[in-house]
């Protein structure tokens, strides 16, 4: 399958930023499950050629300027072909040792709560089945449920509270695994709809890593084994470090931020043309936070 992205991110200033500084992580690179075919990120129409590879293998770079900016357009779009493995990712070459993602951080530390329902999934049926019914614990404990957390939200809270989004149930899955002794780690990408709707955001997920299989991933908000439908971007030990965008501002007044997504399936250029129509309409607000 061929997945044609449109990611556009524009933050307002009030009163002119005096400097301002991100780490961008929003350029894809190969991996088994996946190949860049064409891709780019541009910020206030300047095109980024200076990403290097991480320690986890993945892509990224730091943006700064001094001199006055009133906003900020940030836009990562191209065209990626991604192939169905069964939940088997792979990953990207890395340096860290899987066993630095054994690592609890405040967003992926596991209550009372969460490692006993870790405890509880059967493990019989050897790792891989007792992944598979973690996830489904997470989303049946903790339902989706839009605007009841924020990006500050630990897994314990959204745990707690027993709502929240896609990356409350990838964090609440991080850190059962984790409680288990699996190395596992937090994904930020993009996410096809099968359904035909729009979600015009990034999506997250995991990654745990399975004996004889390496990484699979694992997406508990939709009850699903990641497939073709996904793109993956960045990872991290939580979703704060796998943020597409990260940074400070040096500025007096207040900041918005309106974040777009669009994806399509690309076929003989249907969806193309279709996306290029989408770019034309007007971005709606965002609670993304820089």
């Amino acid at each position: 399958m061929k997945l044609l992205v449109r990611h556009q991110t524009v933050y307002r200033y009030d009163a002119s930023a005096g400097r301002v500084a991100m780490r961008l992580k929003l350029m894809p690179v190969d991996t088994p499950a996946q190949t860049v075919l064409d891709w780019q990120v541009s910020v206030n129409g300047d095109v980024l050629t200076d990403f290097r590879p991480n320690s986890y293998g993945e892509m990224e770079t730091i943006w700064i300027r001094h001199d006055r900016q009133d906003n900020a357009v940030i836009v990562a779009e191209g065209l990626v072909e991604t192939r169905e493995t069964h939940g088997v990712v792979g990953a990207p070459v890395s340096r860290v040792n899987p066993r630095y993602f054994l690592r609890e951080t405040p967003l992926t530390r596991a209550s009372d709560g969460i490692a006993a329902m870790a405890r509880a999934t059967p493990e019989g049926d050897g790792p891989l089945a007792r992944l598979h019914a973690l996830s489904a614990a997470v989303i049946d404990a903790v339902g989706y449920r839009a605007g009841v957390t924020t990006s500050a939200t630990t897994a314990a809270q959204a745990f707690a509270l027993g709502a929240g989004v896609c990356q409350d149930h990838a964090q609440i899955f991080i850190a059962g695994a984790r409680s288990l002794g699996i190395p596992a780690r937090y994904v930020s990408g993009y996410l096809l709809a099968g359904d035909g709707s729009e979600l015009h955001e990034t999506h997250g997920w995991a990654e745990a890593l399975v004996p004889e299989l390496g990484w699979v991933g694992f997406d508990p908000s939709n009850r699903v084994c990641v497939t073709e439908r996904y793109l993956r971007v960045a990872s991290g030990l939580d979703a704060d470090e796998a943020a597409p965008i990260r940074g400070t501002i040096t500025v007096a007044g207040d900041i918005s931020i309106d974040a777009d997504v669009r994806i399509a399936q690309a076929v003989d250029g249907v969806e193309e043309r279709q996306l290029q129509r989408q770019q034309q309409q007007s971005i709606p607000p965002s609670n993304a936070q820089l």
